[in-house]
């Protein structure tokens, strides 16, 4: 009995229905492929686009062939799928799972006829590729190694818990074996959640206190077995719509007692140093002028939001050492990016290091200021106390995108590791890891240093992850690398007035953590049509590799200015010799627009950026558009995963395991949270710790969750949700009072990855008495 869908002596409205649908898709088909073949590019939407209209047209008439016609394209789709993807599970959903689920209704008049059987075998077909999608990149399960539970006391007094900035952890009593069963101890909310940034600080904990700072610098103490407040310091700042506070900083004055002998240090979105009273939160009036030092003096014309410090200061050897971030991108000649010590007892200027003044250590004369528009250093500080150096990430000039008018001086210190002497500002050696930064490629993670077996002797280490998705390993003392280094020719031709590096330095003696070189059969897509958007979007761009330069025809930068390694940086397991490192996988899509173009395109009047806004670049030839490289339904264009974690044997230069990190469930279309926890690995910002019994606690990624991982084998051990993404590096510690491990995040979500806004400090904890 023929069905009535399929009856061409009656009009069904259903049929019809159908009908216009895949004619609706099939005239986006053909007239993007026409175009996509007139770019270069591959002629299956076109092929396509024709055998979905006469499906269209055979359909709407009733004739079962149209049925016949669409499963012969559905082949042919399968078939092209597999040529292009090579097997790759992302690339086959972005090619057939949508042209499938569209051909359940085209043939639906045949399938009601096999029975309930048959929807039984059709059910349990997409119940198969679902579980395949949930597992994608989840680990075969590995032995867990366990360790003895101490309840040893263990703070975490810097910002990377040592000034080496491990991010490691003595502390013990939370296992591989025990911490499935960790569960929220206690939150604290601070009130204050007004950043696009987010909330972003990594706590301290000294002497039975836990110390933080808010986005706008509010200092707060907490008991660290309840989350209770126990003081706090507002120093009322002017701050700017994009400020943020990674951290303070503890400093015990040597041989004093009373008011501020112990001090948390901080330094401020509005361009203050502080210091405060670690018992009470009274301001130190014996540091500079009633507690407080403007680090404006010397700067000359600093603008709201054009120059803070968003990371905390370093303290070595008695002085506090900091360098400070600059608003990107908005004209030449920004405040400088100097970077300063100051007495951390009495706030005393000590000494300054200008780069375009490499001889003078002083304040600038009267009338003059530090050299504007140098390299800044903006992410966190390491040091090394015994060789007295104190270690800075370098980012790049004012403006990024366009270097032409850039020095000889400036050229050198770009994204570099610079060490400089913690008393004196002296240079003692630099390394540079991008040369000519046209992408944004500041070094922003924290060098991380690490004593490693190399040679037959033990070698005192620095290792530097950066945006492009290299980890440099240096010896600390001298720079000179201790895992081969090759500079490597890289795409030429500018735009006009500037210039290109001919070679960069790749770092070969590790993994690269993303050496993919994208094409047009790598972009992706929900479903073909926005996969078909971004291969059109690519075949209109420049893209000849890594560092390829931008210019007025759009170009394709992978990875994108988010990275890469961001300020997140990595943490270190220092008796296994691993690095533990996530990243992101993300490409942007950028265009240098001539200044005749861009009369309307105006700096930032309050400091504040929003992704997406053109960016000025006053002074150059140019100004700039650039963002991530997303389809229309804000969908990346490049293929999952688009964040992964992985660690790294630094002796032998290995990785020892990679898996995405992150799930699509707090992401999804047009910026809706899917709830879907497939494991496809998104984008994140901030880092992980690791632990002596062998665990990785990482938050970062879009899901709004923290996770713990083995570290030997990369297996998924414990998992919560938080109310919004943790976009910080967490930490843990051990209480004197009651002997339990805490492990603490920040969770404040982040305006450019639609992760939420909130203003929660989390810890967790196993239940008493176990």
């Amino acid at each position: 009995m023929q069905s009535a869908l399929l009856d061409p002596r009656r009009i069904d409205p259903r049929r019809i229905v159908l009908g216009l649908v895949l004619a609706a898709i099939a005239l986006a088909l053909i007239a993007g492929g026409g175009w996509l073949i007139a770019l270069g590019g591959s002629a299956y939407y076109l092929l396509a686009g024709l055998a979905v209209i006469g499906s269209a047209w055979l359909i709407a008439r009733g004739d079962r062939r149209g049925i016949w016609l669409y499963g012969a394209m559905l082949i042919g789709t399968l078939l092209w799928a597999l040529a292009e993807s090579g097997g790759n599970s992302w690339g086959l959903q972005a090619r057939i799972l949508a042209p499938v689920v569209l051909g359940l209704w085209v043939g639906w008049p045949y399938i009601r006829r096999i029975g309930a059987r048959g929807l039984i075998v059709v059910a349990i077909a997409v119940a198969v590729l679902l579980a395949v999608l949930l597992h994608l990149g989840d680990r075969t399960e590995a032995p867990v190694t366990t360790a003895a539970a101490s309840s040893a006391p263990a703070d975490w007094q810097h910002y990377g818990n040592t000034i080496a900035g491990t991010r490691f952890s003595p502390a013990s009593q939370i296992t591989p074996g025990n911490v499935a069963g960790l569960e929220r101890a206690w939150t604290y909310r601070t009130g204050i959640k007004q950043s696009r940034m987010g909330f972003e600080t990594t706590p301290l904990m000294v002497n039975d206190t836990l110390y933080l700072c808010t986005p706008n610098n509010v200092i707060v103490a907490l008991d660290p077995d309840t989350g209770a407040r126990r003081w706090q310091y507002d120093p009322k700042v002017n701050a700017p719509p994009t400020g943020t506070c990674r951290g303070v900083s503890y400093y015990r004055v040597p041989n004093a007692t009373g008011p501020c002998a112990e001090r948390i240090l901080t330094a401020t979105t509005d361009a203050r140093l502080l210091a405060v009273d670690a018992t009470t939160g009274a301001p130190c009036s014996g540091f500079g002028t009633g507690g407080a030092v403007d680090l404006r003096v010397g700067m000359g014309r600093v603008d709201k939001g054009y120059y803070y410090v968003s990371s905390a200061p370093a303290i070595v050897r008695g002085n506090v050492i900091l360098g400070g971030w600059v608003l990107d991108g908005q004209y030449v000649g920004e405040p400088s990016g100097v970077i300063r010590g100051f007495d951390a007892v009495t706030g005393q200027f000590a000494w300054a290091w200008d780069m375009e003044r490499p001889d003078d250590h002083g304040l600038p004369p009267p009338g003059k200021t530090y050299s504007h528009g140098t390299p800044n250093s903006w992410g966190p500080i390491s040091a090394d106390e015994v060789l007295g150096l104190v270690y800075l990430p370098m980012g790049n000039s004012t403006p990024d995108y366009w270097g032409g008018h850039r020095s000889a001086t400036s050229e050198k210190f770009t994204d570099a590791v610079v060490a400089l002497d913690a008393a004196t500002g002296h240079l003692r050696w630099s390394f540079q890891t991008a040369r000519h930064d046209l992408w944004d490629y500041d070094v922003a993670g924290q060098p991380t240093l690490i004593d490693l077996p190399l040679g037959g002797r033990t070698v005192p280490a620095l290792a530097q992850a950066t945006k492009r998705g290299e980890l440099f390993l240096l010896d600390r003392r001298t720079g000179t690398p201790l895992k081969k280094v090759e500079d490597r020719p890289v795409p030429q031709g500018a735009a006009p007035g500037d210039f290109t590096a001919p070679t960069q330095p790749f770092s070969v003696g590790l993994p690269s953590f993303d050496d993919t070189v994208i094409r047009e059969r790598t972009m992706w897509g929900a479903t073909p049509i926005d996969q078909l958007w971004c291969r059109i979007k690519f075949r209109q761009a420049r893209y000849e590799g890594p560092m390829t330069p931008p210019g007025i025809r759009p170009s394709i930068t992978y990875p994108s200015y988010l990275g890469g390694i961001d300020w997140g940086g990595i943490s270190v397991d220092p008796e296994r010799h691993l690095a533990i490192v996530n990243w992101n996988r993300m490409a942007n899509y950028t265009r240098l627009v001539p200044r005749a173009d861009a009369t309307g395109v105006k700096p930032s009047i309050d400091g504040g950026i929003h992704v997406g806004d053109p960016v000025p670049q006053i002074g150059t030839p140019f100004a700039l558009f650039t963002g991530a490289f997303l389809s229309p339904l804000g969908i990346p264009c490049t293929e999952p995963p688009y964040g992964k974690i992985g660690v790294v044997d630094l002796v032998s230069g290995k990785m020892v395991w990679q898996r995405p990190l992150g799930s699509a469930a707090g992401s999804g279309p047009l910026d809706l949270r899917s709830h879907l926890p497939i494991p496809m690995g998104v984008p994140n910002q901030g880092g992980s710790l690791t632990t002596r019994t062998g665990l990785i606690f990482i938050a970062a990624s879009q899901d709004r969750a923290i996770w713990a991982f083995e570290v030997s084998s990369g297996r998924k051990l414990w998992q919560s949700a938080l109310p919004v993404g943790g976009h910080a590096n967490p930490m843990t510690y051990v209480s004197a009072k009651t002997g339990r491990q805490y492990v603490v995040i920040a969770d404040g979500g982040n305006a450019s990855l639609h992760s939420g806004s909130g203003d929660y400090v989390i810890a967790f904890a196993l239940p008493r008495g176990r």
